[in-house]
C-alpha cells in the first residue's frame, strides 16, 4: 500500500502525540504507575521524585519501554500504521484527531517559547 506525503505527515504527528501521552502527560499517569518505583531524595530543602522503572519480568520491560520515548514512539508507529493499513476506518479518524492535537501542542510549545523569549 502506497502512503501519501500527507498521510505520512498526519502520522507522523499522530505518533508524535500518542507517544508524547504516553510517555509524559500527567492525564496517563495512572497507566504508567504500576510499572515504576518512585525515589524521594531531599537536596538543599527541596523533595525531588524520581521514576525508577522497576526490574525484572513484564512489569520492568514495560517500565523501561515507557522510560524512553524513542523506544516509546516505535512501538507507537507499528500500532498506528499497522491500525491504520487493516482497520483504516476506525483508525482513519484517530489518527486526524491525534496529528490535529500534535499540531496543537507543537503551535502551543511555540508560542510559550516566543512569550518566554518576550517577557
Amino acid at each position: 500500500m502506497e502512503i501519501t506525503m500527507v498521510q505520512l505527515i498526519a502520522l507522523g504527528f499522530a505518533i508524535f502525540r500518542m507517544t508524547h501521552l504516553m510517555v509524559f502527560d500527567k492525564i496517563t499517569e495512572f497507566m504508567r504507575a504500576p510499572f515504576f518505583d518512585e525515589l524521594k531524595e531531599e537536596e538543599n530543602g527541596v523533595e525531588e521524585i524520581y521514576l525508577i522503572p522497576k526490574t525484572g519480568g513484564v512489569k520492568g520491560f514495560l517500565g523501561q519501554l515507557l522510560s524512553c520515548y524513542w523506544c516509546t514512539g516505535i512501538w507507537v508507529s507499528m500500532f498506528l500504521y499497522g491500525g491504520y493499513l487493516w482497520l483504516p476506518l476506525i483508525f482513519g479518524p484517530f489518527i486526524t484527531l491525534l496529528a490535529v492535537a500534535g499540531v496543537a501542542a507543537i503551535i502551543e510549545a511555540a508560542v510559550q517559547y516566543w512569550n518566554r523569549d518576550a517577557g
